[in-house]
């Protein structure tokens, strides 16, 4: 009998252990110290990891995993020239779970210069690409076998902005799915607009809708959607501030704006990305320049406006992706140019951060994603 309680004892604690256990995939820019894709084991409970794999790869700065966790999509933020594109590729990868590998599947243009994001639709069969240079979205079907077809469609912008630096042209910086399926919003820095395209899933078609104009010479970026698809989130790269959008058929109505930095900051201004807590109490967002600090917010559930109720230094510079463990006890912040990835633990009650002091070395690190 004891044995056998022993034995069950072990089961229990395997069970658990491996139930804590999750991939971190990071992507990375190639021209300095990095390779390519990175794999991480992490725990969940209490946020140690060591590294997996690496598979080469030419600046994979932004991933996307497939709904089936089988198949993972990056960005080859380029713009070569070959006799068929001038521009980046996407390229596809399947994933072992068994031993947390990557295996290279095929790639193909993105339909621009320098694509800077991809995501994936719920169905698993559409990838889409923004492509910032050029200011262009290009989509593709995903086979069966993860594999990626040509292009199926490319959407040009146009436009300008007034920051003459910046904004001489249209620039493409996500491509954000609403939680049904149904539209894409696209955060275009070089004219100050997040476009909103209908997406017909059957087809795999993109039809333009509306556009949501953001303050000019402010430059959208990334976006983040309320659990309830009620809210939209935009951040804004230039102007350092967060847009809260209601939405209603597709569309965005602006419900407030505010600064994701203290009212007294005077630095260089460069935020980057925006993510909810998985229990939606709290949001959270990069600023790089001068910042180098990730800025926290509480969310009114009902209105879904936004306060500012603190910040914390990412410990390092230029933060770029960040995202929540799948357990939601951590926040893991890419420092790009301290080569460096940050463990904090979050306070559920409160949505302050605290350096855990765990640290993930990896050269330019850029986007953060999970395969539980």
């Amino acid at each position: 009998m004891k044995k056998l309680l022993l034995h069950l004892f072990l089961l229990c604690a395997l069970s658990v252990a491996a139930q804590n256990e999750h991939y971190l995939l990071i992507g990375t820019y190639t021209d300095g110290k990095s390779e390519g894709i990175y794999v991480y084991k992490f725990n969940s409970a209490t946020g140690d990891n060591s590294f997996v794999s690496v598979v080469k790869n030419s600046n994979p700065s932004f991933l996307a995993v497939a709904p089936n966790q089988k198949y993972v999509y990056a960005v080859n933020e380029n713009a070569d020239s070959t006799r068929f594109t001038i521009g980046g590729n996407i390229s596809a990868f399947s994933f072992n779970k068994a031993n947390g590998t990557l295996t290279e599947i095929n790639k193909q243009p993105s339909g621009g210069k320098h694509p800077c994001y991809v995501a994936v639709d719920k169905t698993g069969q559409w990838v889409f690409a923004g492509n910032y240079t050029s200011g262009s979205i290009g989509l593709l079907h995903a086979n069966k076998d993860g594999s990626l077809d040509t292009l199926k469609q490319v959407i040009q912008h146009t436009g300008s902005g007034p920051n003459t630096d910046r904004q001489l042209g249209p620039h493409v910086h996500s491509t954000n799915l609403s939680g049904d399926n149904k539209y894409l919003y696209v955060p275009d820095l070089g004219i100050d607009k997040v476009m909103i395209y209908t997406f017909d899933k059957t087809k795999g078609a993109l039809k333009y809708k509306a556009a949501a104009p953001s303050t000019p010479g402010n430059g959208p970026r990334h976006m983040a959607f309320s659990a309830n698809n009620k809210f939209a989130y935009l951040m804004e790269e230039m102007g350092g501030s967060v847009v809260c959008y209601s939405i209603s058929n597709g569309n965005l109505q602006l419900q407030q704006r505010v600064s994701a930095l203290p009212a007294d900051f005077k630095g260089a201004v460069g935020s980057a990305d925006i993510h909810i807590s998985p229990d939606g109490k709290f949001l959270y967002c990069s600023n790089r320049g001068d910042a180098n600090t990730i800025s926290i917010f509480s969310i009114n559930a009902a209105n879904g406006k936004l306060k500012l109720i603190g910040d914390k230094s990412t410990m390092g510079k230029t933060p770029r992706n960040f995202n929540f463990d799948p357990s939601g006890n951590f926040l893991l912040v890419a420092n790009q140019n301290t080569n460096d990835i940050v463990i904090f633990k979050i306070d559920k009650k409160t949505g302050m951060l605290t350096d855990t002091g765990k640290r993930i070395t990896v050269g330019s690190p850029v986007c953060l994603k999970w395969i539980k």
